[in-house]
């Protein structure tokens, strides 16, 4: 029979490729960290871990089981995993990973209705960047709120909304003066605000203008939404950003909508997690409790970018 106990010393030094990292991860001494990668290497007939140099690389075989362990061994915990939970006796600590607007206006509500329900639950929030998404498997992220086309593979998601990109430009704008509508030729004339923070939304929008021979002037470029709509409200720059955004702050601020002058298409919002939480049940309810929320904000804040959407 397979010494199944392996496995979670295998799980680490696949991680880690280094024996004294993974023997203090598991808290054991070296020599007998050693001697447990002699028995993994007999039961798998292969190397795993080869010293290169000053390093360790994997074998073909440790690429592969690298891959396939972690979602075998969060299945094999499963099996353990009670059927309901405790909220008031949760103490975990969560972590979700978006742009720093949905720190702004959505997480507040998360913090508020998971401390209602789960008083002793803490929660943590990292900035994201969609260039990340295929290292989920080994961050200590649980959920991450993204654009994607589709939800990629191993990691679980639920789709929230979509929505199209709008251009913001202050009241009082010259462009608003203008008896012609808002054309393509008036938005590469005009200068523009760049937002850097929580990934490139704007990517498609560049191509599609590249295509046309065409390209935005740059003013500034800056990591937050905030800061982007003083910039509006301060000079004759132009901010691009979705419909959900520009409806949020246009509901607070001295700011009219167009419609972008070039045809894309629309983003799709998704939350996202990786396939090892999928069956924690704390990582569901956790789960559930953001997608109810983010949604509810992404439909409202949608239809209130419909109302500032000035008419040509």
């Amino acid at each position: 029979m397979n010494n199944y106990k392996l496995l979670p010393a295998l799980v680490s030094i696949l991680q880690t490729r280094n024996l004294t990292a993974s023997a203090a991860e598991l808290n054991v001494t070296q020599s007998a960290m050693s001697k447990t990668l002699s028995q993994i290497r007999e039961a798998f007939h292969d190397k795993i871990l080869i010293r290169e140099g000053n390093q360790f690389v994997l074998t073909q075989k440790g690429e592969q089981l690298k891959t396939q362990l972690p979602d075998l061994m969060q299945t094999l915990d499963g099996l353990y995993a009670p059927n309901t939970m405790e909220l008031e006796l949760c103490q975990r600590r969560f972590s979700i990973a978006s742009s720093d607007y949905v720190a702004q206006a959505v997480v507040p509500m998360i913090t508020r209705v998971m401390h209602d329900e789960a008083p002793n639950v803490s929660l943590e929030f990292q900035a994201w960047q969609p260039s990340k998404l295929t290292e989920l498997a080994e961050t200590s992220i649980d959920l991450v709120t993204t654009i994607a086309e589709e939800v990629p593979e191993n990691l679980q998601g639920r789709w929230c909304a979509e929505d199209e990109l709008v251009v913001m430009l202050r009241q009082g704008h010259p462009i608003l003066n203008k008896a012609q509508a808002f054309s393509l030729d008036d938005y590469c004339q005009s200068k523009h605000i760049l937002i850097s923070g929580g990934g490139d939304k704007n990517s498609p929008l560049d191509q599609a203008l590249l295509a046309e021979g065409r390209q935005r002037q740059v003013l500034i470029q800056v990591p937050f939404y905030q800061a982007a709509i003083e910039l509006v409200l301060n000079t004759d720059a132009l901010l691009t950003l979705p419909m959900h955004i520009a409806g949020d702050f246009a509901q607070r601020h001295d700011v009219t909508l167009r419609r972008l002058p070039i045809s894309l298409v629309p983003n799709q919002y998704y939350l996202l997690w990786h396939t090892k939480h999928h069956h924690d049940p704390e990582h569901k309810w956790f789960r559930e409790l953001c997608t109810g929320l983010l949604q509810k904000h992404l439909i409202q804040t949608i239809k209130d970018g419909v109302k500032f959407i000035h008419a040509d």
